[in-house]
């Protein structure tokens, strides 16, 4: 089983992330590529729904932060794209299965091959020796970073987007499925920035009765030299604090950078916040990570 040593626990509260090798198989992350090759095969995203994904702040707000297709995305499976993989009218310019992004937000809940991985148990008895006791799941992801032009992901905090009260009860599990180099976008940490709090959150907001979001606070300039490269081999975990800034550049290589992430939240005494973008439903509400 995954259970950290006292060593491990201790580094992933002093840095904020802690790396573990060898979490998944290879078969396990090849079962995974296929199962989202199928996935990618049978897509059909309407013109109109055809958003360009980004981590810039103007870029967030105009594209994904006003589209019903992502801020509903909360309780789906759905498909987000690269910039500059459109014309004018929303058709293709390089083959769909190379344009996109990422798919989110809920494969745990609707895809039996990445349910399974989310609540196996390796990740549960992960979970257990971080001492959480009654963790829920609250979003999934499969990153593309795809070769050439997969988008950089600028430095922020997880929190930014799925804010607690208290803080310091969200937890990512960052799943390389394709070695991450830094060559092809893996990600950069600042250790220890997990203790100062969250600088800027994304919260919803109306303009009429229609649902946007916007932002409170700024992210900081954050001195390049406090950034620590995390190159990982196929079938690693990285744990994320939801407050650790962390980034990844773009990928220039001629390979893809194929990763599978979600978020944990402890639920015994936190507050989800009713301003976060994603909210449970009626229909999905988060689930229990221990079955």
């Amino acid at each position: 089983m995954a259970c950290l040593s006292p060593s491990q626990l201790q580094k992933f509260q002093e840095d904020g992330f802690l790396v573990l090798e060898g979490f998944l198989s290879a078969d396990e992350c090849v079962a995974m590529q296929q199962r989202i090759g199928e996935l990618v095969a049978d897509m059909d995203v309407p013109i109109h729904c055809r958003i360009e994904f980004s981590t810039q702040e103007e870029e967030q707000l105009r594209s994904q932060g006003k589209k019903d297709y992502f801020l509903s995305s909360g309780d789906k499976i759905r498909f987000f794209f690269e910039k500059g993989v459109f014309d004018e009218k929303g058709n293709f310019l390089v083959p769909p299965e190379k344009s996109i992004n990422k798919i989110g937000h809920a494969l745990h809940a609707h895809d039996p091959v990445f349910r399974h991985v989310t609540h196996s148990p390796k990740v549960q008895a992960l979970a257990k020796s971080l001492g959480l006791q009654m963790p829920v799941v609250v979003q999934s992801m499969y990153i593309f970073k795809q070769p050439h032009f997969g988008g950089e992901v600028s430095p922020h905090q997880d929190s930014t987007f799925l804010y607690t009260e208290p803080l310091g009860r969200v937890l990512g599990m960052w799943i390389a499925l394709e070695d991450a180099t830094l060559e092809n976008g893996c990600l950069w940490f600042i250790p220890g920035s997990h203790t100062g709090g969250v600088s800027r959150r994304m919260v919803r907001a109306f303009a009429g009765l229609k649902l946007n979001t916007r932002f409170l606070g700024s992210e900081p300039v954050w001195d390049d030299s406090l950034f620590v490269p995390t190159p990982v081999q196929r079938g690693a975990l990285i744990l994320i604090h939801g407050e650790v800034v962390h980034k990844s550049e773009q990928n220039l290589s001629d390979r893809s950078r194929h990763a599978y992430t979600f978020h944990l939240m402890e639920s015994l005494g936190t507050m989800w916040s009713p301003e976060n973008w994603l909210q449970p439903t009626a229909e999905l509400p988060f689930p229990p990570l221990y079955t």
